[in-house]
């Protein structure tokens, strides 16, 4: 060996672990001295979502170390308040608007609010979702505005005409029409509360629920933790709870609403919601089951006269002993269930029942039902009336009749969402009072925009056990946060419900875990879109029971607001003798 080699080598070993050692401490060390990273651009694209809709992604990049990086991106699924079976004047009109919402929101995301956020961190979401919160009011005032103007230029150019002349249609329109002597006259009935306008979501205001999201998304990567215990580290101000509970899904099993092909138009979903003696896992696998077997009772084989009164026997594939695949599903919704006809609100039940019973489960017990009624697209307003059947009418006090009496009849069943259009108060308040002591009564439609919840309190929501909550258009991580403190506070059960036209981010699932929300509607298990989610759901329960963090869920319990209505009517003196009693968890599990 040539003489000074050996130490040439040596050095070169000591100058690799020297490196090695600094990487592991020194790096670290000084790291905690750099500049936090910062908002340095956002990017905003057109994308598709679930259904093939136009919608908006959010990327963020940030500053980090004095290099540019980016660091997440978010997708905000589309909302539509067109219903399936729109005209196709209206279709068009509502695709049209989204495409001006989407351009306008582009214009957003990489300009204006591009400047305003350069240099934040992305950490500081309060004082993001403020400035985006300002910068919306500023966008609508100048809205207002123009229309204004606008408004008076045309007042100008119109010349107006001294006089009016009655018309002849005036004047007949005035006269009361005289009833025939000798003929019957029928008892006219209470007229329903008209239509609320529908009032359009704002061009372009998509990109601050997109950007906003996007932040949090990237101030939990900032602080190396999951979205969903950044958004619990932001509810309960910056104070991380130690245990989590994890909503319950409501699965949807069945659509037969208005667009499907029997009479049935009440029931838009029909739900499953596993027991809470169930870890999330072993519910989904429980609704899985009831899926397959309702797959084979549904095939144009059963032989019985009625799919939903076929008998708990076996078809042969299934007794030779081998194990059959399920049939495949014909027509899928967008919802990812199952789209089928039926012509009696019974039918359906029964079905699930047959097939719950087939596997050994009995509803009630081993898992619960919930029906989307979706009553605001049932009304026909030339005749005052819900159209609950094809050709059958019903009065909102005769449709409350006919929930109680559904109700009485499938104890099982434990949420009714929209059973009633918002306009309907006088109703609502009746159904709750009936059977609010027997299942949730969930506005979902009958809800009002999250943002305007947030800023006026006062505003007129339907008595009910508690509210879907939707993340969409101008609505900000700070106002969810501050909606379910609300809600929590006035004993009203949160809902996460995923918007119909659905995207394949999951960001929706750390939301409604961080915000602690009772229940989660994604829809079906089936399209890619909402079967992403359930995955996520089922890692996070997976991460808390490794940490042991995972709180066991909560049971069913439901407000009894008759009980409440008598303790407000008694005078203040006497309202301390009488305070209300939590209700009993009358569905608990034994």
């Amino acid at each position: 060996m040539e003489p000074g080699r050996e130490p040439k080598k040596r050095q070169r070993e000591v100058r690799r672990q020297a490196a090695e050692y600094y990487q592991r401490h020194e790096a670290n060390y000084f790291s905690k001295y750099s500049k936090p990273p910062v908002i340095c651009k956002l990017v905003g694209k057109r994308v598709l979502d679930g259904v093939g809709r136009p919608t908006l992604e959010v990327e963020v990049f940030c500053t980090v170390k004095n290099n540019e990086k980016r660091i997440c991106s978010t997708v905000i699924p589309s909302h539509s308040d067109i219903f399936e079976n729109a005209l196709p004047e209206a279709i068009d009109a509502d695709e049209k608007e989204r495409n001006d919402s989407i351009k306008t929101a582009l214009e957003w995301v990489n300009e204006s609010v591009n400047e305003i956020l350069k240099d934040m961190q992305p950490t500081d979401q309060c004082k993001i979702d403020k400035l985006l919160g300002e910068y919306f009011t500023k966008k609508v005032e100048e809205e207002e505005e123009r229309k204004k103007t606008e408004k008076e230029e045309q007042e100008t150019e119109i010349s107006i005409p001294t006089c009016v002349s009655s018309s002849p249609a005036a004047v007949q329109a005035g006269k009361k029409k005289s009833s025939k002597i000798g003929m019957k006259t029928s008892v006219a009935e209470k007229p329903i509360p008209p239509m609320e306008p529908v009032e359009p979501p704002f061009c372009g205001s998509i990109a601050i629920a997109g950007i906003s999201l996007a932040v949090a998304k990237t101030g939990a990567t900032v602080n190396r933790t999951p979205l969903y215990l950044h958004i619990a580290w932001l509810k309960h101000d910056q104070d991380l709870p130690k245990e989590m509970t994890l909503p319950q899904p409501m699965v949807t099993l069945l659509s037969c609403g208005k667009s499907s092909p029997g009479k049935v138009k009440l029931m838009k979903e029909v739900m499953l919601i596993p027991p809470t003696g169930l870890t999330v896992k072993q519910g989904i696998e429980r609704i899985l089951d009831i899926q397959k077997e309702m797959m084979w009772l549904l095939e144009p084989a059963c032989k019985a006269s009625s799919p939903q009164l076929a008998d708990s026997k076996k078809g042969s594939a299934r007794n030779t002993g081998k194990k059959a695949p399920p049939p495949v599903l014909k027509r899928i919704s967008h919802l990812g269930c199952l789209t089928t006809g039926f012509d009696t609100l019974e039918q359906p039940l029964v079905l699930v029942q047959t097939a719950c019973r087939n596997i050994g489960l009995e509803l009630g017990i081993d898992v619960y039902l919930a029906i989307n009624c979706a009553a605001h697209e049932l009304m026909d307003y030339t005749k005052g009336k819900y159209e609950t059947l094809t050709g059958t009418l019903k009065s909102p006090e005769e449709l409350v009749d006919m929930y109680v009496d559904l109700i009485n009849k499938y104890p099982f069943i434990i949420a009714l969402v929209d059973p009633l259009r918002k306009e309907d108060c006088q109703q609502w308040s009746n159904i709750c009072n009936v059977l609010g002591s027997k299942c949730y009564l969930i506005a979902e439609n009958a809800s009002k925009i999250i943002s305007k919840l947030v800023i006026n309190q006062n505003i007129q929501v339907p008595k009910c056990s508690g509210l879907t909550v939707k993340y969409t258009n101008q609505t900000t991580i700070t106002d969810l946060i501050e909606l379910t403190r609300i809600l929590d506070g006035q004993r009203h059960i949160t809902i996460l419900g995923s918007p119909d036209g659905e995207s394949s981010d999951d960001s929706l699932v750390d939301l409604a875990v961080g915000l602690g929300a009772r229940f989660i509607k994604l829809g079906g298990l089936s399209r890619g879109e909402r079967v992403t989610k359930y995955n996520r759901l089922l890692a996070i329960e997976e991460e808390l029971a490794k940490n042991g963090a995972l709180r066991s869920g909560e049971y069913l319990e439901f407000v009894d607001f008759a009980e409440e209505t008598e303790l407000d009517a008694l005078p203040p003196t006497e309202q301390g003798q009488m305070l209300p009693q939590p209700a009993q968890p009358s569905l608990a599990e034994s």
